[in-house]
């Protein structure tokens, strides 16, 4: 039924205003939940047991530990708590997922062992290739050149001459350690040793020092000419498919030499 009410000249038709109230109400109380099919939805399909991501207490200790924590007006809690709000979007492309370091720190002090690297590296991810960061990705391509997986691009016979002509100064040099060993491809040994590919370029001298400590411990040990290097750019850069192209060479390396242990330095 329409009905005009007035007193003061205004009119207006009864019915339609009570719908209109209605409809005002509704929205001043809907709260809406997160998105779905959300990012860290996505993500906890992904991990076992869904990386604890539902857990979190906000309790802090993860942004107390963490070296990146106030970068980038960020920290690992706060992150966690836009993902799970369903902010996808600003959690996912804030530059600090990139200088999140990945230590594991945040899983270490956590009460509820939430796997908050897990979340990053799945962030990074989400970023176009070319849009990542410029250092890190033409470090994970210069790895996937040779069989040494150096992120310096030093090839398997060039690291082979730096080890052998150090190792020879030092033998030379310190009468000590004339029997140290730095052996290349040494089948059936203990420990398969790799090394920070930056070292054998610039700065060989620093790998005395471990050598040094496997010869005094008396450590049954080798490098491998191919796998070599230590550092894994691609798994930093999140390139599923790069990372692991860089660790089955250095796997299959100690595999094909027999190495009863991987010794991996970084």
């Amino acid at each position: 039924m329409l009905l005009a009410v007035g007193g003061s000249g205004r009119r207006y038709i009864k019915g339609v205003q009570d719908k209109k109230d209605e409809t005002m109400a509704e929205s001043s109380i809907t709260i809406k939940g997160k998105k779905k099919g959300s990012f860290m939805d996505k993500v906890k399909e992904i991990l076992p047991e869904g990386g604890n991501l539902n857990l979190c207490l906000t309790c802090g200790a993860c942004a107390s530990g963490c070296p990146a924590s106030g970068l980038e007006d960020m920290d690992p809690r706060k992150f966690l708590r836009m993902c799970a709000m369903g902010l996808d979007e600003q959690a996912t492309k804030s530059p600090w997922v990139w200088m999140c370091t990945m230590c594991q720190r945040c899983i270490y002090v956590c009460p509820m062992k939430i796997d908050i690297p897990q979340l990053v590296f799945n962030a990074r991810a989400t970023w176009p290739r070319d849009e990542r960061p410029k250092g890190i990705r033409d470090s994970c391509d210069m790895a996937m050149r040779n069989d040494s997986t150096s992120a310096m691009g030093t090839a398997p016979d060039d690291f082979t001459f730096v080890v052998e002509d150090v190792l020879a100064e030092y033998q030379e040099s310190q009468p000590e350690f004339k029997e140290m060993q730095a052996p290349i491809d040494k089948v059936g040994v203990q420990f398969f040793l790799n090394q920070n590919s930056r070292e054998p370029v610039t700065e060989p001298d620093e790998m005395v020092p471990l050598w040094k400590i496997l010869h005094l411990a008396g450590v049954d040990w080798t490098y491998g000419s191919k796998g070599w290097a230590a550092e894994n750019y691609c798994l930093f850069l999140a390139d599923n498919e790069c990372w692991e192209h860089v660790t089955r060479v250095s796997a299959k390396q100690a595999d094909d030499l027999g190495c009863k242990v991987f010794l991996n330095t970084e």
